[in-house]
């Protein structure tokens, strides 16, 4: 079953016990995933669909950040329970432990400086993709090339 067949299931359910966040937060995701199928011309792939909930996972967590700077705690519940909702499609994210290996493999292979730094990352971000956020590899990625500096 593909996850767009998942999550056309999953709006049913949701239909049938009344669960109005559930159902609302699916909408939106297929009517996003039917947008690009549209544009495609074509059904989507299971791995174009986590790309579309990768990029509404960071816009719900971008909008949380702003209500949180605004004061406005019932709209940082609403999307952080969306935020819930969607993260259930993710695939399990990697430990800092498991980035940090990738990325002494990579720093290491390359001899990396900081001015490699877009090098480490893209191999980094092959290696681990869909499995880790891209802000928490960034970070792992500086230290470990300052510290590969200092040596």
């Amino acid at each position: 079953m593909s996850l767009s067949e998942k999550i056309s299931e999953e709006i049913i359910a949701a239909l049938k016990i009344g669960n109005t966040v559930v159902l609302s937060t699916l909408r939106m995701l297929q009517a996003e995933i039917k947008n690009k199928e549209i544009d495609k011309k074509a059904a989507l792939s299971d791995e174009e669909v986590l790309e579309i909930i990768r990029r509404q996972v960071k816009t719900h967590k971008e909008s949380i950040t702003a209500f949180q700077a605004g004061k406005r705690e019932d709209l940082v519940a609403k999307e952080s329970e969306e935020l819930a909702i969607l993260n259930k499609y993710l695939p399990q994210q990697i430990s800092s432990e498991e980035i940090k290996k990738v990325v002494e493999e990579v720093v290491g292979g390359l001899q990396a400086t900081p001015t490699d730094f877009g090098k480490v990352m893209t191999q980094v971000m092959a290696k681990v993709k869909g499995k880790a956020d891209g802000g928490m590899v960034s970070a792992i990625v500086r230290e470990a090339i300052n510290k590969a500096e200092l040596i």
